[in-house]
């Protein structure tokens, strides 16, 4: 299912440059700062996953990076006219990191999938597509990686690859219930960060 690889990993692009920009934004850093945050969540995770797989980064042969440039700029225009200071950025960077999450933990697991990668390979290789760019984001902004700290943030990648392991083994991975598993995935992780889910920490 090469088109819907392909289609998953766009959306994560997108969905992850809107949100390293608007950690960008938070941060205060300047335009250039704004956009390597955004290029390093949107392209980070593909890279290493790529890297791992010992294949050429998608990101240094295909348009991703140019969609990523394009998307920094439109969201960056979209920002500057609708910006008003009743605007819910808190939600607005949930909803787009929720949806790069989960992409990204698709394509990661989709691609372990076709290595012939076992179970804990698949799971491995979705987490690190996952977060791996934003943790690369957090790191060069001196914080704290969102999946060390943030609800139900990196458990999320996990459900979604032991989800799309399970379904191969048993023989009813396809298209319908991927798109299933991602929408059921989004939803759990609104719902965690609304009711402030966490796991356990020990003190």
């Amino acid at each position: 299912m090469p088109d819907f690889f392909i289609f998953a990993d766009i959306i994560g692009i997108i969905a992850f440059a809107t949100s390293g920009f608007l950690i960008g934004v938070k941060n205060k850093l300047d335009i250039l700062g704004i956009f390597i945050a955004a290029a390093l969540t949107a392209l980070g995770g593909g890279i290493i996953r790529d890297s791992i797989l010992s294949s050429t980064p998608f990101a240094f042969t295909s348009i991703y990076p140019a969609i990523t440039l394009t998307s920094t700029i439109f969201i960056a225009y979209i920002f500057k006219i609708y910006k008003k200071p009743s605007l819910d950025q808190k939600w607005i960077f949930v909803v787009s990191d929720t949806i790069g999450l989960v992409a990204f933990s698709i394509t990661g697991a989709l691609l372990a999938i076709n290595a012939d990668y076992n179970f804990f390979g698949i799971i491995v290789l979705s987490f690190i597509t996952a977060v791996g760019g934003g943790v690369t984001r957090d790191i060069m902004i001196n914080q704290v990686p969102t999946v060390l700290i943030s609800d139900f943030y990196g458990s999320i990648a996990v459900i979604v690859a032991f989800t799309l392991a399970t379904l191969e083994i048993v023989g009813y991975l396809n298209e319908m219930t991927i798109l299933v598993v991602a929408i059921f995935s989004i939803l759990l992780r609104l719902l965690a960060f609304k009711r402030h889910w966490q796991l356990p920490k020990l003190s």
